[in-house]
């Protein structure tokens, strides 16, 4: 059985617009991997995360195998990083085969992160990659293999201007780079590396440009194959099986198997057991219904090691009623997020936030996910976002980065609040008064609480007019009055877009076992891969994740072509 998904609507600007998108480290900082002994004694609990995710490593009977097929380089889900492997493939007259369990193209992310491409320079905002590279890895507090790094540095302008070039024939979409604002106030380090096409998330999206591309070079995309296992033995990946429609299909690869899966955010056992601290934030999902960690798994029964620091992308905007806590709902593979609005754009806006005693906890300012990881401190893992109708001039002076900004844009186009938030007002999620202390109410502010939450509206209009936050530190340009009817609020808790910890990788994208040895045959990209990140997602480093995702997928088919 094949899951299918379906491009997804944005819902954050009003009906038709929203943006895609760290928790705490579990201990230590080697690569994890399962018990050696989890394959024969059927995955059982050991340390302090546990294992029983992983499962037993699936017994395939030869007799039970109905077709075997033979390929080159063999590529597991279309995806970001698989297309662009796929893609780059029947340029270079590979012999390979595409394979994902979907039914169809998996969703576009719009964002594309580049270093000096074409565009960058022309516009005069040429990158310096070793003060991007020290950034990245200040992120990850040191883990970041700079080795695989270098590969999106060195490659991803050369990949974009492939990807480019393809998108503008097929679509006549027109290109806009996004300038990085200065953020110099609040010690970040923001590179001009960010690409899209316009106009964003319509019409026919890099993906399916890809997959066209793949299928006038004559090759297709085999759709409905659920991987099972990897074919392996002593330390080598000969091929995989799938489970079809026809039955358990083996693919023989001789060039080697590419893992393109994606990360484990559908998974809740999964989420639960190596990144327990997230469900104390979340309260909505914007990932993929199939990216389960199948992959993953499937590497770790041959021997991989994984990322031993989780790395979740969390975003501000899951917008939730008053009393809803964050965390899942259920239990097991059923598990899910209680909030109904998968991303409010409007969440990402610095505007001021209060806990359930009515009280400021933290810079709002800060990228995505540090406000989430603040809100796990707080009485149920929420936080209350107010602003007036001063809002459009407000959010015009903010000016946010990344897909934050696509609010910016929208309000530098005349767009109202109102249309903005439609998706959560029209709901009752989002609430408007036309005072504070009825706001107050209907956010559920009671007692001392409500008397705190309306002395807290004071203090911010005072910091607001002396220019300084001297409670938290926010820059003063991103400071807001709260004096004009009328008065919105929303509780939010964070969206889990993906995870991007992964499997271990060297530079050539090979996957390597818990010695540091290569697996022989076996490649990872994209968010099932790891060795990048940890613990957070450099967020104004925009749109890292899909291009080093599309980068890495396009090195491994030159590197295996002999391209490089």
């Amino acid at each position: 059985m094949t899951k299918e998904i379906s491009r997804r609507s944005f819902l954050g600007l009003g009906a038709a617009a929203a943006a895609m998108g760290s928790m705490a480290a579990l201990s230590g900082c080697t690569p994890k991997t399962p018990d050696a002994s989890l394959s024969e004694t059927g995955g059982q609990d050991t340390g302090e995360a546990g294992t029983s995710w992983l499962g037993t490593e699936p017994e395939i009977a030869e007799g039970d195998i109905t077709s075997t097929e033979e390929t080159g380089l063999l590529i597991i889900g279309a995806g970001t990083a698989g297309l662009a492997a796929a893609a780059t493939a029947a340029d270079l007259g590979l012999d390979f085969m595409i394979a994902d369990k979907n039914t169809m193209v998996q969703d576009t992310r719009e964002y594309f992160g580049a270093v000096n491409t074409k565009y960058t320079k022309e516009a005069g905002q040429e990158v310096d990659k070793i003060r991007t590279m020290n950034e990245i890895a200040r992120y990850s507090n040191g883990r970041t293999n700079r080795a695989v790094l270098k590969v999106w540095l060195d490659e991803s302008a050369e990949c974009f201007e492939w990807v480019d070039e393809l998108v503008q024939k097929a679509t006549g979409k027109e290109l806009y780079l996004e300038i990085a604002p200065d953020l110099t106030d609040h010690g970040y380090f923001a590179p001009t590396v960010n690409h899209m096409h316009a106009p964003y998330y319509s019409g026919v999206m890099r993906n399916e440009v890809l997959q066209q591309h793949i299928e006038e070079a004559g090759q297709s995309i085999a759709f409905g194959y659920e991987l099972v296992k990897l074919v392996h033995a002593d330390g080598k990946v000969t091929g995989a099986i799938f489970n079809t429609d026809a039955g358990y299909v083996q693919v023989n690869a001789k060039d080697g198997v590419l893992l393109a899966t994606g990360g484990y955010a559908a998974n809740p056992i999964m989420m639960e057991a190596l990144q327990p601290n997230v469900s104390k934030c979340v309260t909505a999902n914007s990932y993929s219904m199939v990216c389960d960690g199948s992959g993953i798994k499937t590497a770790l029964w041959a021997g991989a090691a994984m990322d031993e620091v989780p790395c979740p992308m969390i975003f501000n905007r899951g917008a939730v009623d008053v009393g809803v806590d964050a965390g899942y709902i259920g239990s097991g593979e059923d598990a899910i997020f209680p909030g109904t609005i998968f991303q409010l754009n409007m969440g990402s806006q610095p505007f001021m936030a209060v806990n359930r005693k009515g009280v400021r906890f933290t810079n709002e300012s800060l990228p995505y996910d540090n406000i989430c990881n603040a809100s796990a401190m707080q009485p149920g893992g929420v936080w209350c976002q107010i602003f007036d109708a001063n809002a459009p001039e407000d959010i015009d002076r903010f000016a946010q980065a990344g897909c934050a900004r696509l609010t910016t844009d929208a309000i530098r186009k005349g767009a109202a609040i109102d249309d903005l938030c439609a998706s959560a007002l029209e709901p009752g999620i989002m609430k408007k008064a036309d005072t504070l202390e009825e706001l107050a109410d209907m956010l559920g502010f009671e007692g001392d609480a409500k008397q705190a939450f309306l002395a807290q509206v004071e203090r911010y209009n005072e910091l607001y007019d002396a220019q300084q936050d001297e409670d938290f530190g926010k820059e003063p340009h991103r400071l807001s009055a709260i004096r004009k009817a009328p008065f919105y609020g929303c509780w939010y808790g964070g969206s889990l877009l993906t995870t991007i910890d992964g499997l271990t990788i060297n530079e050539e994208m090979q996957v390597l076992d818990t010695e540091g040895n290569i697996i022989e045959g076996l490649y990872a990209a994209g968010d099932c891969s790891g060795s990048l990140f940890a613990g957070t997602y450099p967020e104004y480093v925009v749109g890292l994740a899909c291009g080093r995702s599309s980068t890495q997928g396009r090195h491994i088919a030159r590197r295996i072509a002999g391209d490089l």
